[in-house]
């Protein structure tokens, strides 16, 4: 009997995972997170050999689709870096802003995949990072619920 009768896949069949979308924004890294996406791609690798060492293959198709992903992000990567001399804030940039209780918080404005709040890290397309790109020291910004005023800015790695 065919296969394609059979309900129940056997051993040798594995669905075919979709792959991750990929968005269709402009895939700015900074060199830090270029290093990132190289380093997910090797981590990778490494694990798509251990499961096809252990014959697993629905880790091997789910490592697959993700290798995809990160190889496509590598391939449309463009590595930007701030320019050094500006006052302005930019793509790359360190920045501090000071809310009306007294809180000073500091963001580095990052890729897409880079972008981690928690740390500190916003994506380009984040909402403070858009409201930020352009503006200099003093300038208020809309910072969630609040206004916040940009109190120093840095382009250090």
């Amino acid at each position: 009997m065919s296969v394609a009768f059979v309900k129940e896949p056997n051993d040798s069949q594995v669905e075919v995972l979709p792959d991750r979308e990929l968005g269709e924004d402009q895939n700015i890294v900074t060199a830090r997170g270029l290093e990132l996406i190289d380093r997910e791609i090797a981590a990778l690798e490494a694990s798509l050999e251990e499961a096809r060492l252990a014959d697993d293959k629905i880790a091997a198709a789910t490592i697959s689709r993700d290798l995809r992903y990160w190889r496509a992000r590598h391939a449309t990567a463009e590595v930007a870096a701030p320019d050094h001399d500006s006052d302005i804030v930019q793509f790359g940039s360190r920045v501090t802003i000071e809310r009306p209780d007294g809180r000073r918080q500091s963001f580095r404005i990052v890729g897409i995949d880079e972008g981690n709040p928690s740390e500190g890290l916003l994506s380009y397309l984040a909402p403070l990072s858009r409201s930020l790109i352009g503006k200099e020291v003093g300038d208020v910004v809309k910072a969630g619920a609040d206004d916040a005023e940009i109190v120093e800015i840095s382009h250090d790695a």
